[in-house]
């Protein structure tokens, strides 16, 4: 009898004499496991919760504050000025309730109040002391007086050992620069590119904007700062990302490539399971919000507001504008083989598979040969084209039946995983290898990667990696930060046998991956093939050139007391100049996250400074000495800009927020106009262009060993003096 009983799993029998139930033991085992994790993961985030919600004291500070106030009480000293007294007069006192235990309550209640008062005491002076940013503008090794003092005041408010949220309501909120300050950064960017007429004539329309229209924007701009958690981020997601009709593929999303040099295994279902596993452990950590905070001189918190969308997230197309789709503790995911989606299962026995498990999963899924159904094969080219018929398609032929269980399936994953079967990485002696890598990370063959997801994980046939991430949802330093920790995780800890496959015994007991079922008509066909040939000229399109730069690296640029971002700006646009023989305006991105959900700001490179050094540059009858002075000035005046981007000074995301809300007002601004034009997504695609392409890597390598030779000729003049 006991071997029936495990022979099946629910079955039941109606009798004449009742219901006959069997249950097997093995599969109560594994409901039993199921909600013990479940249970233990409730437990973990409601304790880290707490953590993080008395954040920078701690619960057991409660306790010390009860203590000391229950002392003062007995030692016949009152603390509380008669606050105790206040609150032991409205307790009636009952058979249930003496005197003294009236006394006992109210002294733990203004215990109570008095530690949340100190929470939020702490809470607003780390916030004060994280708003203090002149230490980003010092002298890279001198340290101020002031800034040790800050330094130390800043480590003594920040507690002990914060988890990954802990500082979100302690971080300052972005301000808005002034408008006059905005202006003339503005009108300085664009001196150096506009004649003495073109200039004049903006100057015109910035001080009649400046003295007409600005006024009433900035009012209701500093209105929403001040009601709004970023003044920015809620608008830029949304007028700059998810409001764009045009494809994503490429225009907005990016991509992360594999250690170069480094192939831990070439068996693609084995490097497929470690890292998927990997990122597994990352998730866990993530949602428990036991990652440590990233922070600035190990001291100054980021925010991590953009984390929280890492995974089980999507981006769902609409007719005039998309959002994004959140959820928590999702516990599949989708791959993609040869025109083939698979659904598989990450957990079994309420725990997380293990790496050979994920391995055996995903080899069965190469192994498989089963042909792709009708319009199944280009099916993600629906998220590489036009957003509007993309929308209208899944609201057609996506909302019923079994595609609209396959769709939910791939939208409700904790990401998108695509088994390629091409072979890519860096290979030294294969001409334009990292371009076809590259390429084939950003856009692949159009249709074999999920654009909406959060992010598409990559697998090749050779064991090497990517990632292709959509961008609304966060930016890529928050890729990048899983991304190592994936890296490092596969490499270092988890590992791989001899023979190339994953650690650990090999489940053969697990269900297979299910395949997902589609009805595509022959018109939902077309619309799909439309949109493989929208994104298929995007694609082709694309002139991609990557080398790798190994003459010297960041560690001599420092020796230089030269700040390697400015080094690297300074090359382009002496690069530029020499391929084009004119300057343009010119985008890199810096961070706002010292503020709370904070993102980027733009950071104009193209200067007068920088302008006059690439003359000198250029210019034969200059003197060493002279190029060298003007490539300080102009690297300096770019690590300032960057540091008042970085510092909620920059021009473009103000200019970007007047505009919005210039639109809302519908009051019209030819400044405005002109600075960010009809659409708000050309205020950030300015950027360098460069004529044949195949030469850029030569234009930008000459111009980076130009500039060392500066220094060079300045050491040997130097030793010659000597």
């Amino acid at each position: 009898m006991a071997e029936a009983h495990q022979a099946v799993g629910f079955q039941f029998t109606v009798t004449s004499d009742g219901i006959d139930l069997h249950l097997s033991r093995e599969v109560l085992k594994h409901i039993y496991l199921s909600g013990v994790t479940s249970w233990t993961k409730r437990a973990i985030r409601f304790k880290n919760g707490i953590l993080t919600g008395v954040y920078p004291a701690s619960p057991s500070s409660l306790l010390i504050v009860v203590i000391a106030i229950m002392s003062t009480i007995y030692a016949r000293i009152d603390p509380s000025l008669g606050m105790i007294d206040t609150i032991k007069r409205t307790m009636s006192v009952s058979g249930y309730m003496t005197v003294q235990t009236q006394t006992v309550l109210s002294a733990i209640l203004f215990s109570t109040g008095l530690w949340l008062s100190l929470i939020l005491m702490l809470r607003y002076i780390l916030k004060a002391l994280l708003s203090y940013h002149a230490w980003i503008f010092e002298s890279h090794g001198k340290i101020s007086f002031c800034t040790k003092l800050w330094l130390s005041l800043v480590k003594m408010f920040s507690g002990r050992r914060p988890l990954l949220y802990s500082f979100q309501t302690s971080l300052p909120r972005l301000p808005v620069p002034s408008v006059d300050d905005t202006i003339t950064r503005y009108l300085e960017s664009v001196r150096p590119l506009l004649d003495d007429e073109q200039y004049n004539q903006m100057e015109v329309v910035a001080n009649d904007f400046k003295k007409d229209q600005a006024p009433k924007l900035q009012k209701y701009l500093i209105l929403k700062s001040w009601w709004a958690t970023n003044y920015v981020s809620d608008w830029w997601e949304e007028y700059i990302y998810l409001r764009g009709r045009s494809p994503i593929m490429v225009n907005s999303n990016f991509y992360s490539m594999d250690l170069l040099y480094v192939t831990p295994t070439h068996r693609q279902a084995a490097r497929a399971g470690n890292v998927v596993h990997a990122m597994l452990q990352y998730r866990r950590k993530l949602e428990r919000g036991e990652h440590a905070p990233l922070r600035a001189l190990g001291v100054v918190p980021m925010c991590s507001y953009q984390m929280e969308r890492m995974f089980n997230t999507t981006r769902i197309p609409g007719i005039e504008t998309d959002f994004v789709r959140h959820l928590s503790d999702r516990k599949h995911l989708v791959v993609y083989h040869k025109g083939r989606f698979f659904k598989v299962w990450l957990y079994y026995g309420g725990r997380h598979l293990w790496p050979s498990e994920l391995e055996t999963q995903f080899q069965r899924i190469l192994d498989d040969t089963t042909e792709p159904q009708p319009g199944e094969l280009k099916l993600a080219a629906l998220t590489a084209g036009n957003r509007v018929p993309w929308a209208r398609a899944r609201l057609k032929y996506f909302s019923q039946g079994v595609n609209k269980v396959s769709l939910e399936a791939i939208e409700t994953s904790a990401f998108f995983l695509s088994l390629d079967d091409e072979v890519h990485g860096y290979d030294p002696d294969q001409l334009r290898s990292l371009d076809l890598y590259a390429k084939s990370l950003l856009h692949g063959k159009c249709y074999d990667r999920w654009f909406d997801k959060s992010f598409t994980l990559i697998a090749y046939k050779n064991g090497k990696l990517g990632v292709n991430a959509e961008h609304s949802w966060a930016d890529a330093p928050i890729i990048g930060h899983m991304w190592e920790y994936v890296l490092a995780t596969d490499c270092f800890h988890l590992g791989y046998t001899e023979e190339g496959h994953c650690k650990g015994d090999i489940n053969k007991g697990l269900p297979p991956p299910t395949k997902l079922q589609w009805d595509i008509p022959l018109e939902c066909q077309e619309v799909i093939e439309e949109s493989y040939m929208v994104a298929k000229v995007i694609a082709d399109d694309v002139d991609f050139h990557g080398c790798l730069f190994d003459e010297f690296g960041k560690g001599l640029i420092k020796k230089s007391r030269t700040s390697p971002d400015a080094f690297i700006q300074l090359a382009l646009q002496l690069a530029q100049f020499r391929d084009k023989g004119e300057f343009c305006l010119t985008y890199e991105a810096s961070m706002t996250r010292m503020f709370r959900e904070g993102r980027t700001e733009t950071v104009r490179s193209c200067t007068s400074e920088s302008t006059a050094f690439v003359r000198a540059m250029e210019d034969k009858n200059t003197a060493v000495a002279q190029k060298l002075d003007l490539f300080r000035k102009a690297a300096d005046k770019h690590q300032n800009m960057y540091r008042l981007a970085m510092t909620g000074s920059g021009i473009d995301r103000h200019l970007f927020c007047l505009y919005i809300m210039s639109k809302y007002l519908s009051i019209d601004s030819p400044f405005l106009k002109q600075v960010c034009g009809c659409d708000v997504n050309t205020i950030i695609h300015v950027k360098l262009y460069f004529g044949d392409q195949v030469n850029i890597y030569q234009n930008i390598r000459q111009a980076m060993l130009d500039i060392r030779a500066l220094f060079d000729q300045k050491d040997k003049e130097k030793e010659k003096e000597m």
